[in-house]
């Protein structure tokens, strides 16, 4: 197997060792007061890393490692007759997860939301049978182990009928979202890593360029994502932790995009 380091903080591959790791030393993320730390799959294993997998709903099932790998992500399966698609990719996989993601289906495509969850996908693609890992084209730059497996794409792809990858873009330039036409019973899910946060009120998400930091988007940059995710069906959110939206998710979007707006805008000014 070929060599490859995990930055511990935000468990991403990397074909080599970098004195630092340029997605934590961006303004999105950031470096641990320690300093950076490498780690590989075996150090991993060896310390008892794992993963699970429960079921959210019919076709759409949550991975996440235990402990928590790096940032932590909960990855999604979501399966369908023509195939699955592996969406934000943990930063730890190993053989027990990958007979339990094909007993569902053949995978046709492993696709992280935005660089701060691409986790481990060359190593997903390559345990899953070589299978495509599409990178925003917008986001090529921040991909640290280049592999034949990656592809990049733009605008809109059909993963699969009723599976559409689309760009919104707010958080990174490329980050991006699913929307799963069958899902939460035909009305429509989608899937939006950080691009759009389901909060813990669960009745509102948020946009921003940090999370970590506390870096907002301008009020117009989150009416476009808005906007842009507004030209599809969904009745149902899910966030890329265990954080979800589950019912009238459309109007959240919307609301929520509104306040954050009129809050950048000035429009409660007079509340502060």
């Amino acid at each position: 197997m070929t060599q490859f380091w995990i930055c511990a903080t935000c468990a991403v591959e990397h074909a080599g060792r970098p004195d630092v790791c340029a997605i934590c030393d961006d303004e999105r993320q950031y470096l641990p007061v320690d300093g950076q730390r490498w780690t590989t799959l075996d150090e991993l294993a060896a310390e008892g890393y794992r993963t699970a997998m429960r079921e959210l709903e019919r076709g759409l099932h949550a991975i996440t490692t235990i402990p928590e790998a790096g940032i932590g992500q909960t990855s999604k399966l979501l399966t369908t007759p023509a195939g699955s698609l592996l969406w934000d990719p943990v930063g730890f996989v190993d053989d027990d997860i990958v007979q339990r993601v094909l007993a569902l289906g053949d995978v046709r495509a492993v696709v992280a939301s935005h660089p701060h969850m691409f986790g481990v996908q060359v190593e997903w693609s390559r345990r899953l049978g070589g299978v495509p890992v599409l990178v925003a084209e917008a986001d090529a730059r921040w991909v640290a182990r280049p592999d034949p497996v990656i592809e990049t794409w733009a605008d809109d792809v059909e993963i699969m009928p009723g599976v559409t990858l689309t760009q919104p873009g707010g958080h990174f330039p490329g980050s991006a979202v699913v929307h799963w036409a069958g899902g939460a019973e035909g009305r429509g899910v989608l899937l939006t890593g950080d691009t759009i946060f389901p909060n813990p009120d669960r009745r509102s998400v948020s946009f921003m360029r940090s999370f970590p930091n506390r870096i907002p988007l301008s009020g117009a940059v989150v009416r476009r994502v808005a906007r842009h995710v507004d030209a599809f069906a969904f009745d149902r959110l899910y966030g890329n932790f265990d954080n979800a939206i589950s019912t009238d998710a459309k109007a959240v979007v919307r609301r929520s995009a509104d306040r954050h707006a009129d809050w950048t805008d000035g429009v409660f000014d007079h509340l502060t």
